[in-house]
């Protein structure tokens, strides 16, 4: 799971559009404090780069949720990371993405 979360964070890194990739990454990583805080700080980035104030605030807030609630296994499945979605919205997963987290899913 951690090389799948690496390709989509890295992918993110070399486009000019990084927020599906990012948003990807986040789904995946939900499960696991230190990769979802990760992603969090990886959109923290992107929200900087581009000047969003509304999406940095956004996830500054995130970023210090995000460990704590995949400690604690509360976290909204298919939440895309963004401040487009609400903090506790779920979503459909996409179907390649359900898939590994099935194959990786925690006990």
């Amino acid at each position: 799971m951690r090389a799948r979360i690496d390709y989509e964070l890295s992918a993110a890194r070399s486009t000019q559009n990084p927020w599906p990739n990012l948003e990807r990454a986040h789904v995946l990583s939900q499960p696991w404090a230190w990769p979802h805080v990760k992603v969090h700080g990886a959109m923290l980035v992107s929200a900087v780069r581009t000047r969003n104030g509304r999406e940095v605030r956004g996830q500054i807030i995130r970023l210090i949720v995000a460990g704590p609630g995949s400690i604690a296994g509360r976290y909204p499945s298919g939440n895309s990371g963004r401040t487009t979605m609400p903090l506790n919205a779920t979503a459909k997963v996409p179907d390649d993405l359900a898939a590994l987290l099935q194959l990786h899913r925690i006990p």
